[in-house]
C-alpha cells in the first residue's frame, strides 16, 4: 500500500511544482489543483484511510470531465490525460480491503465501474479510425474538363526522377491492382555497396529514386556511385565509382537520382549516344555512357565538369549537388545545396547552364550580378550567400523554361543583411530561360523568409483550366508551409485564389518582417491544426505537463511567429514540415493529387554573438571549428551576423517523443475537380519506434514524420514508404485504405517508382534509411512483382 501512496505522492509533487510553473506562464490550473488533491490522497493512503481512495476517485472523475472539455472524443487527447491515472486507479482498487474501514460492496463496485467506464471509452476511441477522413462523395474517375492528360506511350519506363518530364510521379501501368496486390512478392534485391564506415557518426540518407530506360535501371548510391542493373533480375551491369569521400558530405550523404540524356550529335550505337549524368557531393557534374558506365571523354574534362569554378575559396561540404539536374532543350541546369546556418557569406546559390553535349559553360544566373551571365572575372566570384536551390528542378521544353524552387539567403534566421534582389527571389519558384539564364518570372511563397520555409518540393507540370475553362499550361507548387499553389507556368500568376494576410512584426533590431504573407485559400492545407496548450502531448501527464510548460514559455503567434530577441519562439509546421523533397503525385487520368506531409514544431532562439562565442560556435570553415561541434539543425553559428541560432524540435528529450499531439505525418488525396480533400489518413505506425527509441511493435497508426513521396499507378494504387515504420504500403486511391504493406530491410526515406519489363510490372524501392529520421541504415534496392 505505502509504495503506491509514495508513487501517488511523487506524482502529486510533479503536478504541484509543474502546475505552479505553468500558472506563472498563463497555463492551465488543472495540474496544480489535481496535484493538491493527489497529495491529500497520497497522505491519506499512507495512513490507510479510505478518504485517500475517495480523494483519488475525485481526481479521476474531475480529470475525465476536464479531458472531455479540453479534447472531446479525440483518442490521442485521452492517452496522456487518462492512461496513467487509470492504471493507478486500478491499483487503488486492489488495496481497498487494506484501508481503515473496509469498503462496502457499493464502494468497491463504484471504483470498479469507474475504471471500467474509462477503459471502455479508451477501447472505443482506440478502435476508431482516428486521423482517417474517408471519402464523402463520388470518387473522380475521369480527367478534369478542359485539361489534357499524360501520354501512355512511356508506360514501360520511368525515364525521369519524377516519372515523366512533367514530374507527376504517375504511371499508367495497371497490372498490379487492388484486387491482386496480395500476391505481390519480392522479385529481386540489389545492394549498392555504399555504407558509412562509422555507424555512430552516420550521415547516410540515400533518398534515391532510380530511373528505368529500355533494358536498364540506373541509380546512384548515397555517395554518388552510379550503377546500371538488369530490370528483371537486379544483376549489376556496371558500377561507376565517384570517389566521393566523407569530408565531401554536407548535412547528409544523399543522391536523389540520376538523369538520362540522348545525344543529338552522336549517332545511335556509338559510345555516349545515351548518357547518364549526375551532380555530386564534391561538386562535380559527371556524364557516363549508359551502356558501359565509362566516362564520356568528349564531355568536360574526361566526363567531368568542376562546379567549384567561380565559387572562390570554399571547403568540401559547404556546397553539394543532391538532386538530379534536368536537361532542357540541350542544356543541363545545375543547382546546389549550400550548408544552412554556417555564415552569411557562404558559397553562392548561383544557377548554371551547361551544354549537354560538351559540358561547356553557357550561362549563370546570379541574383546579385544582374545582367552578368558569364563566369566571374579574375579575382571575382559568384555572389556569396545568395538564395540557393537544393531540390529537384523541372524543365518545360515547349516554353524553354526551367522552374527553380529557391531557398533562403544564408543565414536562415537573420535577414537584415540580404539585398533587395535576394529578398525578391527567396523561398519562391523562379522561371529561367534555359538558353540565356534570364529570369522570366517569380512567384514567392514566403516574403522575407526567416523561418527556413525554403522550397523543398519539385513542382509538377499539368494543363489546368483557367477561369473560362480553357486548358492552361500550369504547375502544382507544394511547400513546407503546407500551402499548395496552382500557377500559370507561362507567367507565374495564380490560377486558384491566393490572398495576402497580415503577418506579425518582430523585434529584431534593423530586421523587420514583411507586413503580409501569401495564403492559398483555393487549396486544402497540408498541415496539422494550429498549436495550443491543449494540443501539447505526452505518453503520460508527466511529460504532457513538461510540454505544456515548454509551449507556454515560448512565443507562438501562428505560422509566421517572428524571430525575436530575448526569448524563444515556435516555428510550425517547421523546417521539415509540410510537403518536402518527396513532393506530390498527380494522377492526370482521374484528376487526383496525392501528397504526404509532416507536422514538426521547432523551438528557436537568437543567440547574441558574445554568448555564441562563449559557447564555441564556429562555422565549419573556421580554423577553430571542431568537427561535429556544430550540427546543421541545432546550434548554428550564423557567422558574420549579430546572432547565432538555437533550433530544436519541440520534444521531450528523455523519451524522444514529440510534444505536439499525433498524428505527426499524414497522406491525403485532393480532388482537383473541386479542389477539396478526397480522403486523408495518418502515415506511419508505431511498430518500429516508441518512447526511449524502443520499438513498440504495435500497428497503431500514430502517423510519423516522413521523408520521401508517393507515386500513383493506372490501377488506382498509391505506393508510398517515407514514414519511420520501415514499411512500403499500397493505398487504394479511391478510398484511402491501405490494401497491402511489407516490411523493408531498412528505412524507406525515398520515393518508389514502377516500370514494366517483358510483360511484368515491378515496383522498385530504395531502402537505405535516414540518419535524421533515425531509421535503420542500409543499401538495399528492392523490386516487387506479382507471383508468377
Amino acid at each position: 500500500m505505502r509504495p503506491l501512496a509514495a508513487l501517488i505522492g511523487l506524482l502529486s509533487l510533479w503536478f504541484v511544482i509543474g502546475g505552479i510553473i505553468l500558472l506563472t506562464v498563463s497555463g492551465s490550473s488543472y495540474y496544480l489543483l489535481a496535484g493538491i488533491a493527489l497529495l491529500f490522497s497520497a497522505i491519506q493512503l499512507w495512513r490507510r484511510k479510505i478518504s485517500g481512495a475517495f480523494g483519488f476517485a475525485a481526481v479521476l472523475v474531475a480529470t475525465i470531465l476536464w479531458t472531455m472539455w479540453e479534447t472531446g472524443a479525440n483518442y490521442w487527447g485521452w492517452v496522456p490525460r487518462m492512461g496513467l491515472l487509470t492504471l493507478l486507479a486500478f491499483l487503488v482498487t486492489l488495496i481497498l480491503p487494506t484501508l481503515d474501514r473496509g469498503p462496502t460492496r457499493k464502494v468497491a463496485m463504484g471504483f470498479s465501474s469507474l475504471i471500467a467506464v474509462v477503459l471502455l471509452v479508451g477501447v472505443v476511441l482506440a478502435f476508431q479510425p482516428h486521423g482517417y477522413v474517408a471519402p464523402t462523395g463520388p470518387i473522380p474517375d475521369q480527367p478534369i474538363p478542359g485539361m489534357s492528360t499524360a501520354s501512355d506511350s512511356i508506360a514501360a519506363d520511368w525515364k525521369n526522377y519524377g516519372g515523366d518530364g512533367n514530374a507527376n510521379r504517375y504511371s499508367p501501368l495497371a497490372q498490379i491492382t487492388p484486387a491482386n496486390i496480395s500476391n505481390l512478392e519480392t522479385a529481386w534485391t540489389y545492394r549498392t555497396g555504399s555504407m558509412p564506415a562509422d555507424l555512430k557518426n552516420n550521415r547516410w540518407a540515400p533518398e534515391t529514386t532510380p530511373i528505368k530506360v529500355g533494358d536498364g535501371i540506373y541509380l546512384c548510391s548515397a555517395t554518388n556511385d552510379m550503377m546500371r542493373v538488369d530490370p528483371a533480375t537486379g544483376k549489376e551491369a556496371w558500377h561507376y565509382k565517384s570517389n566521393v569521400t566523407d569530408k565531401d558530405i554536407p548535412y547528409t550523404a544523399a543522391c536523389r537520382g540520376v538523369t538520362y540524356y540522348e545525344s543529338a550529335k552522336i549517332p545511335v550505337g556509338q559510345a555516349c549516344h545515351s548518357r547518364i549524368l549526375e551532380g555530386t557531393l564534391n561538386m562535380k557534374l559527371i556524364v557516363v555512357d549508359a551502356e558501359t558506365g565509362k566516362p564520356c571523354s568528349s564531355f568536360g574534362e574526361e566526363g567531368k565538369v568542376d562546379l567549384w569554378m567561380g565559387m572562390g575559396k570554399v571547403i568540401p561540404g559547404m556546397a553539394a549537388v543532391t538532386a538530379p539536374p534536368p536537361v532542357v532543350n540541350g542544356v543541363i541546369v545545375v543547382n546546389q545545396q549550400v550548408m544552412d546556418g554556417q555564415r552569411r557569406w557562404s558559397p553562392s546559390g548561383v544557377i548554371r547552364g551547361y551544354d549537354a553535349e560538351t559540358g561547356a559553360f553557357l550561362w549563370a544566373w546570379d541574383v546579385n550580378r544582374p545582367g552578368k551571365r558569364g563566369l566571374p572575372g579574375p579575382g571575382e566570384t559568384y555572389s556569396k550567400g545568395t538564395p540557393n536551390s537544393w531540390t529537384t528542378m523541372t524543365g518545360d521544353p515547349k516554353l524553354g523554361l526551367v522552374y527553380v524552387p529557391t531557398g533562403n539567403s544564408t543565414v536562415d534566421y537573420y535577414s537584415a543583411m540580404r539585398t533587395p534582389q535576394e529578398n525578391a527571389i527567396s523561398t519562391a519558384v523562379v522561371a529561367l530561360d534555359v538558353k540565356t539564364g534570364e529570369k522570366r518570372w517569380i512567384f514567392q511563397t514566403v516574403h522575407k523568409d526567416a523561418w527556413d520555409y525554403d522550397m523543398g518540393s519539385q513542382v509538377t507540370l499539368l494543363d489546368y483550366p483557367d477561369a473560362k475553362g480553357r486548358a492552361t499550361p500550369a504547375m502544382i507548387v507544394p511547400t513546407k508551409r503546407g500551402q499548395t499553389f496552382i500557377l500559370d507556368r507561362r507567367n507565374g500568376k495564380p490560377l486558384t485564389p491566393v490572398v495576402e494576410r497580415p503577418a506579425p512584426a518582430g523585434n529584431v533590431p534593423g530586421d523587420p518582417r514583411a507586413p503580409t504573407q501569401p495564403w492559398s485559400i483555393g487549396m486544402p492545407e497540408m498541415s496539422g491544426p494550429k498549436l495550443t496548450e491543449a494540443k501539447m502531448w505526452g505518453m503520460t501527464p508527466l511529460d504532457q505537463l513538461y510540454c505544456r510548460i515548454k509551449f507556454r514559455d515560448s512565443r507562438y503567434l501562428g505560422e509566421f511567429t517572428p524571430p525575436g530577441v530575448g526569448d524563444h519562439w515556435i516555428v510550425y509546421p517547421g523546417f521539415n514540415g509540410g510537403n518536402d523533397w518527396g513532393s506530390t503525385s498527380y494522377d492526370p487520368h482521374r484528376g487526383i493529387l496525392v501528397a504526404n506531409y509532416s507536422n514538426l514544431p521547432v523551438r528557436e532562439r537568437l543567440i547574441p554573438r558574445a554568448e555564441a562565442d562563449k559557447m564555441g560556435l564556429r562555422s565549419m570553415d573556421d580554423p577553430a571549428y571542431k568537427p561535429g561541434g556544430t550540427p546543421v539543425e541545432g546550434n548554428g553559428p550564423q557567422a558574420d551576423t549579430p546572432y547565432a541560432i538555437e533550433t530544436s524540435i519541440l520534444m521531450v528529450k528523455l523519451t524522444n517523443m514529440l510534444c505536439n499531439e499525433p498524428p505527426y505525418g499524414k497522406v491525403m488525396a485532393i480532388d482537383m475537380h473541386t479542389r477539396k480533400t478526397l480522403w486523408e489518413r495518418p502515415l506511419g505506425t508505431a511498430r518500429a519506434n516508441g518512447p526511449f527509441n524502443i520499438p513498440t511493435g504495435l500497428p497503431i497508426e500514430i502517423g510519423t514524420p516522413n521523408n520521401g513521396g508517393p507515386i500513383v499507378t493506372g490501377s488506382g494504387l498509391v505506393f508510398i514508404a517515407a514514414a519511420m515504420d520501415n514499411l512500403l504500403r499500397a493505398i487504394d486511391i479511391r478510398t484511402g485504405k491501405v490494401v497491402w504493406s511489407t516490411v523493408l530491410p531498412a528505412g524507406g526515406q525515398a520515393t518508389p517508382m514502377t516500370y514494366e519489363h517483358k510483360g511484368r510490372q515491378y515496383v522498385l524501392m530504395m531502402a537505405g534509411g535516414h540518419h535524421v529520421m533515425g531509421t535503420p541504415t542500409a543499401d538495399y534496392l528492392v523490386a516487387y512483382a506479382l507471383k508468377r
